[in-house]
């Protein structure tokens, strides 16, 4: 479905043929490949920096994830992006997904970047989650010392939750190419609103596109429309797009080109 156009007018935003990939929780830059290869293939700089504690091979991350993991913050993980950033001879279009589709919006917060796009977001402070989103999260807040430990993620809530649009024969496959463990206490700072704020009224941002997987269980459409509804009060440009019978793993199931191609298309609109 098409980005709904904002009811204030359009200006221009600076040009950037650079584009900074953000992986989300439970995943590394490995996810983001395939859009790594098309982008490139259209004359983009594009780059693909993991999280911190986070930058070696899936196995290796999957055996011995670093004993720091579990405490990794949202506040290190957006300087990390940030120092990233001022090391750039330009300010780069900003794509993220999931908790890194949260981690775009703490960076156009900041001032960074020329425009946004904000994938199935984690939630920021206030963000309330649906039943589903809850029922999914709810492992974590199961888990002993879930606040400082890294946790892992099943088989079954993989397939159940995470990509439950992938075909099963081909769930197994992804779940072992590219599930890791992720820090638990992102999640409760989420919940918990520390360290997970936005400047909803902030007027002076980049565009900023919110994007739903309309059969995300993980984060829930209505949770991306609440962003949309507390964005509501700037008149920074804020645009949304859905795209029906999509899970929380829309960035890599079976069509992923279409929604590559479309957010590209929004952005190249808005910095033009």
């Amino acid at each position: 479905m098409p980005p709904v156009p904002p009811s204030h007018d359009r200006k221009g935003f600076d040009m950037s043929k650079t584009i900074l990939l953000i992986h989300g929780a439970w995943l590394t830059p490995e996810i983001w490949e395939p859009w790594r290869a098309r982008f490139a293939g259209q004359g983009y700089n594009v780059l693909t920096p993991s999280w911190p504690l986070m930058d070696r091979p899936v196995s290796d991350l999957r055996a011995h994830p670093h004993p720091e993991l579990g405490k990794l913050t949202l506040a290190r993980i957006v300087d990390h992006y940030a120092s990233i950033i001022a090391d750039l001879p330009e300010q780069p279009i900003l794509i993220g997904h999931s908790y890194g589709g949260l981690i775009v919006q703490m960076l156009l917060d900041r001032g960074l970047g020329v425009a946004g796009v904000s994938i199935d977001p984690g939630p920021a402070a206030g963000i309330k989650p649906g039943v589903k989103a809850f029922l999914s999260a709810l492992p974590v807040f199961l888990a002993w010392r879930g606040w400082s430990r890294a946790l892992t993620m099943s088989f079954k809530q993989f397939a159940k939750n995470f990509a439950n649009d992938l075909p099963g024969a081909e769930q197994q496959k992804a779940f072992d190419d590219h599930i890791v463990p992720a820090p638990g206490r992102i999640y409760y700072q989420s919940v918990l609103g520390l360290g997970a704020s936005i400047d909803w009224k902030k007027a002076d941002r980049a565009p900023l596109l919110l994007v739903s997987g309309m059969d995300d269980r993980t984060v829930e459409p209505g949770m991306v429309q609440q962003n949309l509804r507390r964005y509501s009060v700037s008149s920074a440009i804020t645009d949304f797009a859905s795209f029906p019978g999509r899970s929380h793993f829309l960035i890599a199931s079976p069509g992923w080109e279409e929604i590559a191609d479309e957010l590209l298309a929004w952005v190249e609109a808005q910095i033009r």
